[in-house]
């Protein structure tokens, strides 16, 4: 049986990884107290775990014309590589130093429990000051377990998983902020999950994840700037040789705490909690060329991100004037130029979705910035962003901005969002009137089958028309117009007013296709408006909504 992790098992454990942590985000960022309450340790891990995901991924992409797939080594580089470039706070700074270890040692061969001993003694050693009750203790008993173990690589996995649940358990004892409020240990608790994707991969089954709990008192209770604590986080990517690294570690750890350092090979990843937030900067100019610089200061819980300038500075000396915010804008992700076309009229701030590239959170976050405004409504139009768009949504709120997301699962549905959006409705009303318009609106799909499969209507080959109504396959057939119009009959059976069509480029091969459909509308169901935009490339074939 195999003991070490293949490319392939590298990037389905990046996956479930990705999407254990987008599930427990919340829960994860609720009883984050320790080593600062701020409530953005799930977030943290699950933006640095999706760095490391795509990472992977742009690998496999890489060797899709070559004729062999990219080797546990590359996957596994990628994967620390891209951790380290996306790590954000203490926790997923260290999340991203122990991916660091388990790649190292999958590169080189070992088995399993090897790797992960390798990631629990870097994560150590990349750490100032070493707590115990914190993530290096599930990880260090994690490793201990799969150390231990003598099955395959499952049991390993099972073993690891097992070990760290025990350890995450006992936080609350270990330290004190934990046992007051009453919960384990959030970046801990984190990285049960990763682990436990971890087991998914390598056995088919999933372990029981424990509930994340809620603390017993409020995870911002009296902690202020005025309790001593430092007021600034520092995040830095850092490109510097290693004995400039080494002096820099001991000048920060005199500035601070919380000093996590991770990398190696001359790219590093500072991490700090400061008071001069400006002598921290200033340190790492010092030793080599720092960047990506990220500041946020706790108690305001606004980030600053830095820019790259000659003096290796932030830019904050000598800030530009920052013309005015307007009050409220809404970001809309499209499938389509031509939506993004329509969509831009009205006001929104588009993102485009290209066919098998969904955004990522950091694209997301960067279009909540460009929309400049107080007040924002993001509109994701895919269920498969839920996890990226609520991650960049409570990245957005630590900027200083007010943001709604509004789970719109169609582009149909972001569309009749956007058309009821008043700017000068209060914003809680703004957003509840928008929700109940997209919650109103039934969305389906036209595909073509790419081969034969079982569906939800039975069986289909490769050529054949679908029809996916809210998701699901509800229609197949041989011809684009009578498959569309028997979904329109489908829909409209259980009523509706007003009927949404989005062309996609294939489908004005059709003969009069949006003719035909809204002639079928028109003589069938007499007080049914029917409206026709052209989706254009990258769209889908075709795009229904019925409201």
């Amino acid at each position: 049986m195999p003991q070490n992790l293949d490319a392939a098992a590298v990037r389905i454990w990046c996956a479930r990884a990705l999407d254990a942590l987008g599930r427990e985000r919340e829960e994860i960022d609720a009883i984050n107290v320790y080593p600062v309450a701020d409530g953005d340790t799930g977030t943290n891990l699950y933006l640095t775990m999706e760095s490391a995901a795509q990472a992977v991924e742009a690998v496999f992409t890489a060797h899709e014309t070559r004729a062999f797939e990219p080797s546990a080594a590359d996957a596994a580089r990628a994967m620390a590589h891209g951790a380290l470039i996306g790590a954000r706070g203490n926790s997923g700074t260290i999340l991203a130093q122990l991916l660091r270890g388990t790649a190292e040692r999958t590169a080189a061969g070992d088995d399993l429990g090897g790797a992960l001993r390798r990631a629990a003694e870097l994560a150590r050693e990349a750490v100032a000051h070493p707590v115990e009750g914190t993530i290096l203790t599930v990880a260090s008993a994690a490793a201990e377990a799969a150390t231990d173990s003598t099955g395959d690589v499952a049991h390993t996995a099972a073993a690891a998983y097992e070990g760290a649940r025990a350890a995450l358990d006992a936080t609350p004892g270990q330290l004190a902020v934990l046992g007051r409020a009453g919960v384990v240990d959030a970046g801990g608790r984190g990285l049960l999950a990763v682990l436990g994707a971890l087991v998914e991969t390598v056995s088919g089954q999933a372990p029981a994840i424990p509930a994340a709990g809620r603390p017993v008192t409020s995870v911002t209770e009296g902690r202020t700037c005025a309790d001593g604590d430092p007021a600034f986080e520092v995040i830095y990517l850092l490109e510097a040789a290693d004995e400039a690294v080494t002096r820099l570690r001991a000048r920060l750890d005199a500035l601070g705490d919380s000093l996590v350092v991770v990398g190696g090979d001359g790219l590093w990843n500072v991490h700090v909690h400061v008071d001069d937030a400006g002598a921290a900067v200033e340190a790492g100019v010092e030793a080599g060329r720092p960047y990506r610089i990220r500041i946020t200061h706790f108690e305001s819980a606004a980030s600053a991100d830095g820019t790259d300038r000659a003096d290796g500075t932030d830019g904050a000396a000598e800030p530009a004037r920052e013309r005015e915010r307007a009050q409220r804008a809404v970001v809309v992700v499209v499938p389509g130029e031509g939506l993004a076309g329509v969509c831009g009229d009205a006001g929104a701030t588009t993102v485009l979705a290209r066919p098998g590239e969904p955004p990522a959170s950091g694209e997301l976050v960067e279009a909540i910035r460009r929309a400049h405004a107080r007040e924002v409504v993001l509109l994701p139009n895919a269920p498969e962003l839920r996890h990226p768009a609520a991650a960049a949504v409570e990245q957005a709120r630590t900027e200083g901005i007010r943001v709604a997301l509004i789970p719109t699962r169609a582009a149909v549905q972001g569309i009749a969002a956007l058309a009821v959006h008043e700017p000068g409705r209060r914003f809680d009303e703004d957003v509840v009137a928008m929700t109940a318009a997209a919650g109103a609106t039934r969305y389906a799909e036209l595909t073509v089958a790419e081969r034969q499969s079982w569906t939800s209507a039975g069986v289909c080959q490769a050529g054949d028309v679908l029809g996916l109504i809210d998701g699901d396959v509800a229609v197949i057939g041989s011809d684009l117009t009578r498959t569309a119009t028997a979904v329109l009959d489908r829909m409209l059976a259980a009523g509706g007013e007003l009927v949404t069509l989005v062309l996609g480029e294939a489908a004005g091969s059709v003969p009069a296709l949006p003719d035909r459909l809204e002639r079928h509308v028109r003589d069938a169901y007499l007080a049914v408006d029917t409206v026709v935009y052209e989706g254009g490339r990258g769209s889908a074939l075709l795009l229904i909504g019925v409201e």
